[in-house]
């Protein structure tokens, strides 16, 4: 994002909440929308709103309000992202059932397309389809760069599979430690660790 060392920290955590109501407003067919309905919308108030939204220039007008499509098209620019990301899942065992379950991301980063398994035929009630991992070259959604890594075994040959197919980021739910080359960015799900950090942090504030 341009000029990005002069927003707060703290407002550039809020943008991309913004992007999303503003997306879902577009779905629902709203055109224009004022600070204070937006506040209503997403829980924030209207004059942090307008503040966050003045680091990105003169966004609409007094008692007018802002062109919905204005905003997505100025946020969606700036943030530097594709919210309409082809994902696809892999492995299919009882988290990756959990999040096919949850794919209600289209108005957020994209969405779960499809999905592979070991055992595609063992998977019911996928809501996508499901495919053999050995079918990836040919199935695998034309320009999808990242996929869910949701797999308890044969993890460093499925990294290896997935990238020599296109994809450059993974987010993984994996234990096993794999490598990757440079390009590819990886961001690690550690339930764990990040309990153990909320139990840190609470016997912290006990003291």
């Amino acid at each position: 994002m341009e000029n990005n060392k002069l927003v707060p920290k703290a407002t550039l955590h809020r943008y991309p909440v913004y992007l999303k109501a503003l997306r879902r407003l577009k779905a629902d067919g709203v055109d224009r929308i004022m600070s204070r309905e937006l506040a209503d919308y997403v829980g924030i108030e209207s004059t942090t709103i307008r503040r966050d939204f003045s680091f990105l220039g003169n966004l609409g007008k007094q008692g007018y309000g802002y062109k919905v499509d204005d905003l997505i098209q100025i946020f969606s620019d700036q943030l530097g992202m594709n919210f309409d990301e082809k994902i696809i899942l892999v492995g299919c065992g009882n988290l990756g059932k959990a999040l096919l379950n949850y794919n209600h991301w289209n108005h957020v980063v994209g969405e779960i397309v499809c999905a592979f398994d070991l055992k595609p035929e063992d998977v019911k009630g996928a809501g996508v389809p499901v495919y053999n991992l050995n079918e990836i070259a040919e199935k695998k959604p034309e320009g999808c760069r990242i996929a869910i890594l949701t797999i308890s075994r044969e993890v460093q040959p499925t990294v290896d599979l997935l990238v020599k197919n296109g994809i450059t980021g993974l987010v993984s739910f994996v234990s096993d430690h794999f490598t990757v080359p440079a390009n590819v960015h990886v961001k690690q799900i550690d339930v764990v660790s990040s309990i153990q950090e909320l139990v840190f942090e609470a016997n912290s504030m006990q003291k």
